[in-house]
């Protein structure tokens, strides 16, 4: 018993389970939104919530076993990522392969139970959570990339519950995209120097911090401008739009805190990104009530 409560322990590790929090609110935001305009009522159902959180869940749990998988030879050299259970041994490179494939096939199959989009489009969504890894080798743009990935998951929420991919949640999920790229260029700032020496193409260690700051701000600017334009197409009402310029608050003090001390980046990465997501959610939830 004790093995195997070290081996969940690993695997928590390995994936860092409460970094979902990032994803799962803009999933639950495309999914009472879609409820609505379908159902008239946020509520879409016990099986859609199940159905989506084991979706979410086997998605994140496939790319985070993906990118550790790959990123082995760069890890091992990062004194913050040394540590990892892909890297120390505690966790060998066929288990994690089992780990991956697992989930990739929970993917599939849950997708294929929600409706026939969702199970066709599971393939190229999985292609695209496994390039991320690849992408920061001979490009800057894996940043966006992963925000893609991120952004996937309103879209997976709207399809659940719609079969149809309406305009309201592409520009929910642009605003996701930017969101996430600026903050993993905010993160990759504690890298640039190692990125730097491994030849990596990360934001930060092509263009340097400075630049790296205001490409960030950039892309947080076109966050709040997809979400407002998402408020707009989904009819939110005041409330809808209170939680667009909260998270606009949330984003500039975010940047206030990383340029004054980049050791705070964690703080600024973890703490208020978490908050961001619930909080966007609760006036979203409100503004459909």
């Amino acid at each position: 018993m004790a093995k195997f409560i070290q081996i969940l322990k690993d695997i928590n590790e390995l994936i860092v389970f409460k970094h979902s929090v990032f994803a799962l609110p803009f999933i639950f935001v495309a999914m009472i939104v879609a409820s609505k305009s379908a159902n008239g009522s946020v509520w879409f159902g016990f099986e859609l919530l199940i159905l989506g959180l084991f979706c979410a869940v086997s998605a994140r749990n496939f790319a985070m076993g993906a990118n550790r998988y790959l990123d082995r030879d760069i890890d091992k050299d990062n004194p913050r990522c040394a540590s990892r259970p892909s890297v120390d041994g505690r966790i060998g490179s066929k288990n994690l392969l089992i780990f991956i494939w697992l989930n990739a096939l929970i993917f599939v199959v849950v997708a294929y139970f929600i409706n026939s989009l969702a199970f066709w489009l599971s393939f190229p969504i999985l292609a695209i959570l496994g390039a991320y890894s690849y992408f920061k080798r001979f490009s800057s743009l894996a940043h966006v990339v992963l925000g893609i990935c991120l952004g996937l998951s309103p879209i997976a929420g709207a399809i659940a519950v719609l079969a149809d991919i309406p305009l309201w949640v592409i520009l929910l999920s642009c605003g996701v995209v930017f969101w996430v790229a600026g903050f993993d260029i905010l993160y990759s700032l504690q890298d640039m120097e190692y990125d730097k020496k491994m030849g990596l193409f990360s934001i930060p260690s092509i263009y340097g911090a400075q630049a790296s700051m205001f490409i960030c701000a950039l892309f947080h600017f076109l966050t709040i401008l997809f979400w407002l334009l998402f408020a707009i197409s989904a009819k939110l009402g005041i409330i809808g739009f209170i939680g667009v310029v909260v998270s606009g608050v949330i984003l500039y003090l975010e940047h206030r805190i990383v340029r004054r001390d980049f050791s705070k980046i964690d703080r600024a990465f973890f703490t208020l990104n978490g908050y961001l997501g619930i909080i966007f959610f609760i006036f979203v939830l409100v503004s459909l009530w």
